[in-house]
């Protein structure tokens, strides 16, 4: 009898110990896709000896360019993990080109947070702003973080729509543009992640197109532009710290001269 109940033990604690690697596993790996850092000091241990977070990639060693478009513009970022940084010390495009191009900038970012309308979405937070401050132009994430959480995509209801379904990810892109120009009047761009493989994030790409044919507002599709993702593996390494989230080297080099180049065409 001894000897079994020691085996029920055995066997008990075997199980326990796998559960809870399991769901260890579970969390890192979630926590990565929804750009939620895990672990707090250890994470960011990590994420600071990545050779693309490279003290050389800091936004105090970034000169400034003459004569940019975008200079003086006040211009309100709004998004997630990806917009915010989290995979490259909290410092993401919108820091580059803010001292690159003599910008001024607001960056409502929220790692893990969704377009589709629920707690602390992108809508919720935005509606928070300050509607008195003046924005030239607004920069909004095509969150992944909608693809990873299975949030349905929705239809393009259309700009005459009396209302929008903002638990989808059409509705709420038409209602983020709707508010955007009833409070600020200013234009409005959207960006996509480069690629990766996701069928839902492509198909949110493909409905990002027909509502910009619907609504005229400006889109950085860096998902399918295939020379833009043509690098090296040795690049890819060095850019992204996972297959979304961006390294400091990734948004200086790779991310931000990509965009600037659309936005200066943008605001002309």
């Amino acid at each position: 009898m001894k000897k079994s109940k020691k085996k029920i033990a055995i066997i008990i604690s075997s199980s326990v110990a796998f559960l809870l690697a399991a769901c260890l596993i579970g969390l890192l790996v979630a926590g990565s896709l929804w750009g939620i850092p895990p672990f707090g000091g250890l994470f960011d241990m990590r994420i600071a000896k990545l050779a693309g977070n490279d003290e050389r990639y800091s936004v105090e060693n970034v000169g400034e360019l003459e004569d940019s478009p975008l200079k003086g513009m006040n211009i309100l970022y709004l998004g997630s993990s990806v917009t915010y940084g989290a995979y490259s010390q909290g410092v993401s495009f919108a820091d580059y080109i803010a001292k690159r191009d003599g910008t001024n900038f607001v960056k409502e970012a929220v790692s893990g947070t969704t377009l589709s309308d629920g707690n602390n979405s992108y809508i919720s937070r935005m509606e928070k702003l300050d509607k008195g401050v003046r924005f030239d132009l607004f920069i909004c994430q095509l969150s992944t973080n909608d693809a990873t959480q299975n949030k349905p995509l929705g239809e393009v209801a259309g700009k005459d729509a009396q209302s929008y379904n903002t638990s989808t990810v059409c509705g709420a892109i038409e209602y983020i543009i709707e508010y955007v120009g009833d409070t600020w009047d200013c234009p409005v761009v959207f960006y996509t992640n480069s690629y990766y493989e996701s069928e839902p994030y492509s198909a949110m790409v493909d409905a990002l197109g027909e509502l910009q044919q619907e609504y005229g507002v400006g889109v950085i599709d860096l998902y399918t532009d295939e020379a833009f993702n043509n690098i090296t593996e040795e690049q890819r390494s060095l850019y992204m710290a996972d297959a979304i989230h961006p390294t400091k080297a990734g948004y200086l080099e790779w991310w931000t001269p990509r965009m600037e180049e659309y936005l200066y065409e943008f605001v002309k």
